[in-house]
């Protein structure tokens, strides 16, 4: 069986370099990358483009790249926590391409499973469908949508064994495994690894072909987006 272990963060984020398409797992802080992101950022990467749910918030996920301009564009459906974003795309200085967030899912899905395009009713009749191909099926109108075209996906996992094989834990169980194997080179991130043969396989939820390397993160801290507590009696 293949070993796609690789011994660090930075021997993962091999061959990352400026100008590239990377895809980012997670959902609001929720089952992002934490490792890689740091790393990217300790990197200086520039003129990256960046294909997520969301741009993370001021000083915390895709926010720490984007207070180091290193971001150039963002392929996002919810932007809304992150002021910086908000500043730099009102000014110019970041390319901005917001989608529905089913649509989003679906060209990362469609990209995974090499299928090219898809014809979707999300946008139809919205600056969303502008400069697109539309078409009627069943008397209903649809946008024809491309798959994604990335050079790397990176994405967060619980437990990961050497050959690949992922388990997400509650709610990172998002946009995490429609990355998985989306980019040219996935990256997976995990908070365990464990060898190969050790995980139950009816508990996987991506076997490891959608996975090129592998590491082991570490100093997580799962930051909550917005914390809400009853009031106290």
């Amino acid at each position: 069986m293949i070993n796609k272990k690789v011994n660090s963060v930075q021997e993962a984020l091999e061959g990352i370099c400026d100008n590239a398409t990377i895809m980012f797992g997670g959902f609001g802080l929720c089952g992002i990358p934490e490792n890689a992101i740091a790393e990217l950022v300790q990197k200086g990467t520039k003129n990256l483009s960046c294909i997520s749910n969301n741009a993370g918030v001021d000083d915390f996920g895709l926010g720490l790249l984007l207070q180091k301009r290193q971001i150039r564009k963002m392929t996002s459906s919810y932007v809304g926590e992150n002021a910086e974003f908000e500043r730099q795309m009102l000014s110019g200085e970041l390319e901005v391409e917001l989608i529905p967030q089913g649509t989003l899912a679906e060209r990362c899905r469609a990209a995974q499973v090499g299928i090219p395009a898809f014809y979707t009713p999300a946008g139809y009749g919205t600056e969303v469908a502008i400069g697109k191909e539309t078409r009627e099926f069943n008397g209903k109108m649809y946008v024809m949508e491309q798959a994604f075209n990335a050079d790397f996906s990176i994405v967060k996992a619980w437990k990961g064994d050497t050959a690949g094989n992922l388990i997400f834990k509650g709610t990172a169980r998002n946009f995490n495994p429609v990355m998985a194997g989306a980019g040219k080179i996935t990256i997976a991130e995990v908070e365990e690894l464990v060898e190969a043969g050790t995980l139950d396989p009816n508990q996987i939820h991506i076997p490891g072909i959608f996975v090129q390397r592998i590491f082991q993160g570490e100093k997580y801290e799962k930051r909550i987006e917005k914390r809400t507590v009853r009031k106290s009696e």
